[in-house]
Formats: structure tokens, sequence, C-alpha cells
């Protein structure tokens, strides 16, 4: 029987990151404070926009190819979770909606999909 160990696995160029092929994996994520002006956590994204009470807008730092990736988020009191829109290969918006008023909360968001 074989083992393979590595530490580093690089492209044929031995710099570039290697290509997945037949599976996927997130492209991007983020973990927010309450008033959505913080990253405590992220992959591909560069930074947060506040656009209003609850609504945050997660640019990313490699842009998607369309706007047809594929975002899910939970807040942190997971009342009333919606897409406000827009979702494009730059940024997608999420917001936490009370019922009745915007409230700040911690975001998780993931999306999937091809990067640009």
């Amino acid at each position: 029987m074989s083992e393979l160990r590595a530490d580093t696995i690089t492209a044929s160029d031995g710099t570039s990151p290697v290509t997945l092929t037949k599976q996927s994996a997130a492209k991007a994520w983020n973990n927010t404070n309450s008033a959505g002006t913080t990253i405590n956590d992220s992959f591909n994204i560069s930074s947060l926009t506040d656009v209003d009470t609850g609504r945050q807008d997660h640019n990313v730092s490699n842009n998607f190819v369309n706007g047809y990736h594929a975002p899910t988020f939970s807040v942190g009191n997971n009342w009333n979770q919606q897409w406000t829109g827009p979702i494009i290969s730059s940024y997608w918006r999420t917001n936490n909606y009370t019922g009745s008023s915007y409230a700040d909360d911690s975001v998780r968001t993931v999306s999937n999909g091809d990067l640009a």
C-alpha cells in the first residue's frame, strides 16, 4: 500500500493553487459582528458595507463569474432571515428583519459558485 504525505501542494508551475476537479468548495465565507462593521473571520471577503440597520453587503476579494452563485446565511437570533438583494458577482446583501424593523446581529454567510 502507498502513502502520500505533503505539507504544500501547488500546480505544475510551482506557485499557483491546485485546481479542484469533480468537487466543490466554498468560494467565500465570513462571520461578522452584530453591528455589521467587523469581519471576525473570513475567506475571500475583502470588506463589509453597513448599508442600514441589519443590512450588510459582503464584498468579495475575487469576483464570482456572475450573480448566479449560491450564498446562504444565518444570523445570531435566527429570526426572519431574508435576502434583500442584490446578489451579483462582486457582493451579496443580507438583512435581518424582525417583523417590523431591522436588527443588527452577527451574521454567518457562505457562497458557492465559480470564480471569475
